[in-house]
């Protein structure tokens, strides 16, 4: 299996990976409007890919893309300006769910390392490939630079089975949320540091 940095010309098959990934997942099904919900997921995968993943972090990719991991690292320069640059466009992809999201975003909020670390914000493998090894494959290389730049890993996750496969890559729950308005629990899991 052949783990590579993503390009520009992988955001295609990455987008549909990730939107098939996260079709039922609990997070994005309460942050994101059920009209749609579909081409609004697909779309936020997108936006974070091009304008946050590629630009400013790092994104991995198996072979076709069957698998994909897109981090923020803690030396992209205006991170936060990037942020607050695309949150009318969130906003707009969360429809009826905007309130909700950011509600969901202040609650997890107080978990997130203050200081350096890098970020795992989205990764998926299509799942006819899922239990092959390619999740853990496409994260690996951000773990291993999290962990040559001595800083922390982060992360969080809305299903309980994905906090066993993250211990098993080495981090622990620094925080369980019960997300607003009847939200999915969600764990807050850091490693390093």
């Amino acid at each position: 299996m052949i783990i590579r940095p993503a390009t520009a010309a992988d955001v295609d098959a990455a987008v549909t990976t990730l939107s098939m990934a996260f079709a039922d997942y609990p997070f994005t099904r309460h942050t994101i409007a059920a009209d749609d919900h579909a081409g609004r997921l697909a779309r936020s995968q997108r936006l974070f890919l091009t304008r946050i993943g590629l630009p400013h972090g790092r994104v991995w990719v198996s072979d076709h893309a069957e698998a994909v991991a897109a981090w923020t690292t803690p030396d992209a320069a205006d991170l936060g300006r990037v942020f607050a640059d695309v949150a009318p466009e969130l906003a707009e992809l969360a429809g009826d769910r905007a309130e909700i999201a950011a509600e969901s975003e202040a609650a997890l909020a107080p978990f997130r390392p203050t200081g350096p670390a890098w970020f795992l914000g989205t990764v998926g493998v299509r799942p006819g490939n899922q239990g092959r090894g390619l999740g853990r494959a496409v994260i690996q290389p951000g773990l291993d630079a999290a962990e040559a730049d001595g800083v922390q890993a982060y992360l969080e996750t809305s299903t309980e089975r994905n906090v066993e496969l993250y211990r098993k890559l080495g981090f622990e729950v620094v925080g369980e949320v019960e997300l607003p308005r009847g939200g999915p629990k969600t764990w807050a899991m850091r490693r390093g540091c």
